[in-house]
């Protein structure tokens, strides 16, 4: 059976308008191999998961300074969840209080990167999470 690659949706999620950071971690990503949509700005939860189904990813990636990660990230996880589509793996980064990384994790983030994770860390994760999943697919 061929593998395909890792396919992974990046997203600004809100009114957010700072996408330095998730462009050059999407750039990263490509670089190392990984298939990725980047969705752009002002994305609703609703869009997100609508194109992450769409897309058939492995992954979601959200990028978050906005202060509304304790409102977005659930309801992106409650709307994969109601579509069937659980089993999308949900990370993201940005300015997240550390007080908040635990009940995330618990909500089903699966990771939270802060300001001055490196790339290689965000390429380690991506490849540990998602590679099993695309080496099985064809």
């Amino acid at each position: 059976m061929a593998s395909r690659k890792i396919r992974i949706l990046t997203a600004k999620v809100g009114l957010d308008g700072h996408d330095r950071g998730i462009k050059v971690i999407s750039r990263a990503l490509r670089d190392a191999g990984v298939e990725v949509i980047y969705t752009g700005l002002h994305q609703t939860p609703e869009m997100v998961v609508e194109t992450a189904i769409q897309e058939d990813v492995d992954g979601i990636g959200i990028s978050l300074l906005s202060g509304a990660h304790m409102t977005l990230f659930p309801e992106v996880l409650r709307l994969l969840r109601e579509r069937g589509a659980g089993d999308i793996v949900v990370f993201g980064g940005g300015i997240i209080p550390d007080e908040d990384i635990a009940p995330l994790r618990e909500m089903g983030v699966g990771r939270i990167f802060g300001p001055g994770t490196s790339l290689d860390d965000v390429v380690v994760f991506v490849n540990e999470a998602f590679g099993e999943r695309a080496g099985a697919g064809a």
